[in-house]
């Protein structure tokens, strides 16, 4: 890709000679807008904008015909999503308008740095003595204090169900490292995918151009060679799970976190690629996966899923929710709604999904919750209210009230609140629900709901 213009030569010069002060500062980027999804070809921008941009990092990169490695930046575009995150070439940025980062800013990188090199110090030390087989008792002391953590946790695991998901929201301030996006390609099946964000695969395999994942059993491998090896294999040709629906080339799949352990870690790893504010645990006894794939004379492969808890105290739905990107824009997103929705019906509860929703997840709630408020409603002549309508949808009374509020519908009529429906809003929700031509047939819906409060059914 030809470089866009940018600091200079002397400019890059001065960066690679000192390249530790520019990490953390904010800086103008040329933005190159080629790099965007959906695009096929490097374009310019038309006007030469630069853009600010914080550089999380750097690296030497050798270049063919040239003797010393050329130096790249990480670089995070100020209020844009982190998924537009890249690496840059020195000559696209402003080095005469470095702003370095905040006292604050600095406090909390030497202090990272501090507790990552303690950490490995502590590491090392204990390596040191399990090979020499010394200080028996700290060791002791160690065994001891496992053991009683140990004990502590079994108290704890009902806490942790109830108040952690698979993927739960960042809690504190990120970690740089988790800032930068660490694998370059995935091979899915017969698509490529350029993840988005950081997932935490082994680090062997982070530093290869492309990572396979066998599509069937979601395990990942480094070499093409060992790739080939797996696939002829793999029996696999689907997920290890009950199949609970299928109508024509829709088959969704129940996984139970504990029994199919392996699995929905990968799956959890693959998400964690496309979603950011989720952090992975590898603890998956206390979910349910329900994962969607598009059969054919191969097999079902993989389109997406969503988990949710066994035993949500605040019910909720869905912890969590992912379309692969190969699949988007196909109506696969509202369909996992629709059917995260209908187990809830079963189930005969009101369900709603974990917040916060991701920027892509929040637009496809809100479009599937507006439809599907405005059916119920269009589909009746008599009075209706709040309550009906949560118990014609499974939808929470307070994601229906949110959903009538942005569409605009309340209105104060002779002294009461009414829903107001414009010919505007009929035809938009006729247009809408056109584009849907793939919705779940309850009656195709084989499932019984557990009662997971019984330890037994665990």
């Amino acid at each position: 890709m030809p470089p866009v213009r940018g600091g200079g030569a002397a400019a890059a010069a001065d960066a690679d000679a000192d390249s530790p002060g520019v990490i953390g500062s904010k800086m103008s980027i040329i933005r190159e807008y080629g790099t965007l999804a959906h695009s096929t070809a490097p374009v310019k921008d038309p006007n030469g904008d630069y853009r600010t941009a914080e550089i999380l990092g750097s690296k030497d990169v050798k270049v063919k015909g040239q003797a010393a490695p050329s130096k790249r930046y990480y670089v995070h575009y100020v209020e844009w999503n982190k998924r537009l995150d890249e690496w840059v070439d020195a000559d696209r940025i402003d080095f005469s308008k470095v702003t370095p980062p905040k006292k604050e800013e600095k406090q909390l990188q030497g202090a990272a740095a501090k507790s990552e090199k303690r950490s490995r110090k502590e590491q090392e030390r204990k390596r040191k003595l399990v090979a020499e087989g010394g200080e028996p008792a700290a060791a002791a002391a160690a065994a001891t204090a496992a053991a009683a953590a140990e004990a502590d946790g079994n108290d704890k695991k009902k806490k942790k169900r109830e108040g952690e998901g698979s993927m739960r929201q960042h809690a504190g301030h990120d970690d740089v490292v988790t800032r930068m996006r660490n694998v370059e390609m995935i091979e899915l099946g017969k698509h490529h995918i350029k993840p988005w964000y950081f997932s935490p695969y082994p680090e062997c395999l982070t530093t290869e151009p492309l990572i396979r994942i066998c599509e069937f059993c979601l395990k990942y491998n480094r070499s093409e060679t060992s790739f080939r090896n797996h696939k002829r294999k793999c029996k696999l040709r689907h997920p290890p799970g009950n199949e609970i629906y299928r109508k024509d080339s829709i088959v969704f799949f129940e996984l139970d976190g504990r029994k199919h352990k392996e699995y929905t870690q990968n799956l959890c790893l693959i998400a964690k690629l496309f979603l950011d504010h989720k952090t992975l645990y590898h603890d998956t006894d206390p979910f349910l996966f329900y994962v969607m794939t598009e059969m054919d004379e191969l097999g079902c492969h993989l389109v997406g899923y969503f988990s949710k808890e066994k035993d949500s105290s605040e019910d909720y739905n869905v912890a969590c929710i992912l379309t692969l990107p190969s699949h988007q824009r196909k109506g696969y997103g509202k369909l996992l709604i629709e059917f995260s929705y209908e187990i809830s019906k079963i189930e005969g509860k009101l369900g709603s999904p974990e917040k916060p929703l991701s920027d892509l997840g929040l637009l496809s709630y809100r479009s599937y919750w507006s439809q599907s408020v405005l059916e119920v409603v269009l589909g009746t002549t008599e009075a209706i209210s709040i309550g009906d309508i949560s118990a014609a949808t499974a939808m929470t009374h307070e994601d229906v009230i949110s959903t009538v509020q942005h569409l605009g519908l309340v209105k104060y009529y002779k002294g009461q609140n009414s829903l107001c429906i414009t010919p505007e809003v009929i035809e938009s929700q006729k247009k809408s629900m056109a584009k849907r031509t793939i919705r779940i047939d309850p009656s195709c819906l084989r499932w019984t709901p557990i009662d997971w409060t019984k330890r037994g059914n665990w």
